[in-house]
C-alpha cells in the first residue's frame, strides 16, 4: 500500500515537471522555428546527398537551441512577464520553477541539441544556430527596453532558420539561402509590428518599445504597408535567381496580394480588429509561401 501510495505519488510529482518543462519550451513557436529551418534544408536538397536520418537529427537539434534560447528569454524577462496579461501565466512569473532551475534545464538542452548540430551537420550551422541565440537572448530582448530599433535586431534571429537549414544540408552560405533568409528577414516587420500594436498597451506598461515611434499611428501602418509591398517583390527572386520552378509562383504573388489588403483595414481605422487581420495573415503567409516554394522544387 506505501509503495503504490509512493508510486503515484512520484507519477504525480514527474507529471507536473514534465508538464511546467513543456510550457517553458513553448512547443508550437520552438517548432514554427524548426519547421522554418526545415523549409530551408527542404529547399536545398537537389544540391546535396542527404540522409534522412539527418535531417530529422537536425530538425531536433535546432528545436533544442531554439527551445533554449525562448527560455533564457523567459528568464530574463521573468519581471516584465508578470505585469502582462498575455504572459503572466507562465511558469516563471507564476513561481511553478525556479530561475536556477529553469536555467539548468536551458543549458542542458542547449547542449544536447548542440551536439546533434556538431555531429550530424557542420561548424557553420552550429556556429548559425548560436549567433541566433545570442542575437535574440542578449541583444534583441534587453533592447526591446529601450528603442523599436529592437524589432530590426530580432528580425534577424528570426529569419535565420531557413538559412540555418540551407546550410545544414550544403555546408555553405549561398546566394541562394540569402534570398531565402531575405523573405523572411522582411516578413519579421509587418508581423512584429502587427502584434506588438496588438498587445500595446501591454507592453507600454511594461516598457517595452516596439511599435515605430513607439506609436500606433499612420506612420507604424505605412511601415506595414511598405513592408509587405517590398516582401511581395521579394518573394519572386526565387524564381529570378532559379531556386524554384514557375509552377506555384502566381499562388505566391495571391497570398502576397491578400496580405497586403489585410493592411488596409488597418489604414482605414487604426483598429485593434484590422491588426488582428494583419497578425492572422502573417501567421498564414509564411508557412503557405514556404509550401508552395517546396512544391514548385519538386
Amino acid at each position: 500500500m506505501i509503495f503504490k501510495k509512493n508510486f503515484f505519488s512520484f507519477f504525480n510529482f514527474l507529471y507536473f515537471k514534465l508538464k511546467i518543462y513543456f510550457e517553458l519550451l513553448k512547443f508550437r513557436l520552438s517548432l514554427l522555428v524548426s519547421l522554418s529551418s526545415g523549409f530551408g534544408y527542404g529547399l536545398s536538397l537537389n544540391q546535396c546527398n542527404c540522409k534522412w536520418i539527418n535531417f530529422f537529427l537536425f530538425f531536433l537539434g535546432g528545436f533544442l537551441i531554439s527551445s533554449s534560447s525562448i527560455i533564457f528569454n523567459q528568464i530574463l524577462e521573468k519581471n516584465y512577464d508578470k505585469f502582462m496579461f498575455r504572459t503572466n501565466n507562465r511558469p516563471l512569473p507564476k513561481n511553478k520553477i525556479s530561475i536556477f532551475e529553469s536555467f539548468f534545464f536551458s543549458i542542458f538542452i542547449l547542449i544536447l541539441g548542440s551536439i546533434l548540430l556538431l555531429y550530424y551537420t557542420n561548424f557553420l550551422t552550429f556556429y548559425l544556430s548560436l549567433l541566433s541565440l545570442f542575437l535574440y537572448t542578449f541583444i534583441y530582448t534587453p533592447l526591446k527596453r529601450f528603442s523599436p530599433f529592437s524589432v530590426l535586431v530580432g528580425a534577424l534571429p528570426g529569419a535565420l532558420p531557413p538559412l540555418i537549414g540551407w546550410s545544414a544540408s550544403t555546408n555553405i552560405i549561398s546566394h541562394e539561402s540569402l534570398i531565402i533568409f531575405g523573405v523572411q528577414f522582411i516578413w519579421q516587420f509587418p508581423h512584429f509590428w502587427s502584434i506588438a500594436w496588438i498587445a500595446n498597451n501591454d507592453y507600454n506598461f511594461s516598457g517595452f518599445k516596439l511599435l515605430p515611434k513607439n506609436s500606433k499611428n499612420i506612420n507604424t501602418t505605412i511601415h506595414i504597408v511598405m513592408y509587405i509591398l517590398f516582401l511581395i517583390f521579394f518573394s519572386f527572386l526565387p524564381l529570378k535567381f532559379q531556386i524554384i520552378n514557375n509552377n506555384f509562383i502566381f499562388f505566391v504573388f495571391i497570398i502576397g496580394i491578400f496580405f497586403l489588403f489585410q493592411s488596409f483595414f488597418l489604414i482605414l481605422d487604426f483598429s485593434k480588429k484590422s491588426a488582428l487581420k494583419v497578425m492572422f495573415a502573417s501567421f498564414f503567409y509564411l508557412p503557405i509561401i514556404q509550401i508552395l516554394y517546396l512544391l514548385d522544387k519538386i
